[in-house]
C-alpha cells in the first residue's frame, strides 16, 4: 500500500511540475510593436539631437550636421534590433501584451509624451543635488583635516621632503 501511495505521490508531483508552463518569451514582432507604440524611434531621434549638440560643443571644428546622422534610420534599426533580445529576456509575452495595452491607453501615451521632460528635469535636479552633496562632503573632509584647503590630500605627518642623492663622479 505504501508503495502505491509513493508511486501516486511521485506521479502527482511529476505531473504538477510538468504541467507548470514556462512563461512564454515575447516574439520579436511583439517587442517591435511595443517599440512602435512607445515611439522608440522618435526617442532615438531626440537622443541624437541632444548628442549632436553635446558633440558640437565638444568638437567645435566638426559641423553639427555631421553628428545629426549618428543615429540615422539604419542606426535606429540596428539599435532596436539589439534591444529586442533584452526585452525578450526581461518581459514575458504576457507582460508585453499588458504593456501594449497600457501604452496604447491615454495614460500610457501621456507617460510617453511626458517622460523625456520629467527625465530631463530629474537629471538636472540630480546633478544639482550631487554637486551640493559633494561640496558638503568635501567641506566635512577639510574640517576633519583629511583634505587640505584646496581639496587635496595633505602630506602624511611622517613624510619628509626627500634629500637629493649626491652625484659621484665614476
Amino acid at each position: 500500500m505504501r508503495k502505491w501511495i509513493g508511486i501516486v505521490a511521485a506521479l502527482v508531483l511529476a505531473t504538477g511540475v510538468a504541467g507548470q508552463a514556462v512563461a512564454a518569451q515575447p516574439s520579436e514582432k511583439q517587442v517591435r510593436q511595443l517599440f512602435e507604440v512607445m515611439h522608440m524611434g522618435q526617442m532615438f531621434n531626440q537622443m541624437n539631437s541632444q548628442m549632436a549638440g553635446v558633440m558640437g560643443q565638444a568638437v567645435p571644428c566638426v559641423p553639427a550636421s555631421y553628428w545629426q546622422g549618428f543615429i540615422d534610420a539604419s542606426g535606429t534599426e540596428q539599435l532596436m534590433g539589439r534591444m529586442v533580445p533584452i526585452y525578450q529576456r526581461h518581459f514575458t509575452a504576457r507582460d508585453v501584451v499588458g504593456l501594449l495595452k497600457f501604452y496604447k491607453s491615454p495614460l500610457g501615451q501621456k507617460v510617453i509624451a511626458e517622460m523625456p521632460l520629467t527625465m530631463a528635469e530629474g537629471m538636472k535636479i540630480g546633478q544639482q543635488w550631487g554637486h551640493e552633496r559633494a561640496e558638503a562632503m568635501l567641506k566635512e573632509l577639510q574640517q576633519k583635516g583629511t583634505l587640505d584647503a584646496s581639496g587635496r590630500c595633505p602630506a602624511s605627518p611622517g613624510a619628509t621632503t626627500p634629500t637629493p642623492v649626491p652625484k659621484t663622479g665614476h
